[in-house]
């Protein structure tokens, strides 16, 4: 074979190789796209974690974990999910052990989160949360509801969360809970709804450049505008009713969400809070979601919600026995 022969052959050879591997490329691409041309940042993404919020203040200044200290934790995890599956049942204790659902209700995972960071928190650098003010404690303590010994007057006086009005991981913004850890993400060139699996919250996010709502309409919720800045998706969101207490936070908190889809089973979410009227700094949490490929599961919280009526009946009952002279 002559040498222009070779070199046809060798560049005829590379040329069908890298015709045939294009539609494999342009589709896998296209797979992270909408047919519009934007991120496609819809399904359902799992956020469980044993990542805390915060760095555990033992850690001091240690940002990751090694590859052993990741290991033991999450084997601790699985560990203690098998210990609490066969316990024992315990009663409830007046004044003590309130009781819950047992563990096998709980999903609260097993992982840490992929990069190993030693919290979810990013900044301020300690990965903790910022000083609380004082406002913002007396905030805080009002919402406990269920979680404080004050003996509740109405239902009023109970959390949104015992009320089934807003779930506890399912915010705005999005954070680790017990159980019900998915959201749901809807696109239109428009819109992107977020759906969370915690009592069904829904938030239809306009990205058409509306103006935000006046000062004076508040949601529980808050009000979102969305716009992309290159392939990350930014919420920001302010407006948010003053009885939504998320954290002690006030009416003038805002915040500024992102959402970049890093690959087919990654979406990254990323928040800071900023609210001078609670924290003494704005706060960065990072915390990478995992595609799920399991439908939504239904939430009903308010529809067997018999822990309120419970909750009340056993206040008017120790009302009662102050007043005959019971302890």
């Amino acid at each position: 074979m002559t040498t222009f022969r070779r070199w046809a052959t060798v560049v005829w050879f590379f040329t069908l190789v890298a015709i045939v591997g294009m539609p494999a490329l342009t589709s896998a691409q296209e797979g992270l796209r909408t047919g519009w041309g934007d991120p496609d940042l819809q399904g359902v993404w799992d956020f469980r974690t044993i990542t805390p919020l915060q760095r555990p203040e033992e850690l001091g200044d240690q940002v990751f974990l090694s590859e052993e200290e990741a290991a033991n934790l999450e084997r601790e995890a699985v560990d203690r999910d098998a210990e609490l599956l066969s316990q024992e049942a315990r009663r409830t204790e007046a004044g003590g052990s309130i009781g819950a659902y047992n563990n096998f209700w709980m999903d609260r995972g097993t992982n840490i989160i992929r990069d190993r960071r030693t919290s979810l928190i990013i900044a301020p650098p300690n990965g903790r949360i910022p000083e609380v003010t004082e406002a913002g404690r007396q905030r805080a303590a009002a919402g406990r509801g269920s979680f404080s010994d004050a003996i509740p007057a109405s239902y009023t006086d109970l959390s949104n969360a015992d009320r089934c009005i807003q779930g506890f991981n399912a915010g705005p913004p999005i954070t680790p809970g017990g159980y019900n850890q998915n959201v749901q993400v809807f696109q239109t060139p428009d819109h992107v709804v977020l759906l969370t699996e915690m009592v069904h919250t829904v938030r239809v996010i306009p990205l058409d450049g509306r103006p935000a709502l006046d000062d004076r309409v508040t949601q529980w919720s808050g009000d979102s505008r969305g716009y992309w800045e290159g392939d990350t998706l930014v919420v920001e969101t302010a407006n948010f009713d003053t009885k939504r207490n998320w954290r002690g936070s006030s009416t003038q908190m805002r915040l500024v969400e992102r959402f970049t889809r890093d690959d087919a089973d990654t979406l990254e979410y990323e928040y800071t809070i900023i609210d001078p009227e609670t924290w003494a700094a704005e706060w960065t949490v990072n915390q990478p979601m995992r595609r799920n490929d399991l439908p939504m599961f239904e939430y009903a919280c308010h529809e067997g919600n018999y822990s309120m009526d419970a909750m009340l009946a056993g206040a008017r009952a120790d009302e009662r026995n102050a007043t005959e002279g019971g302890q």
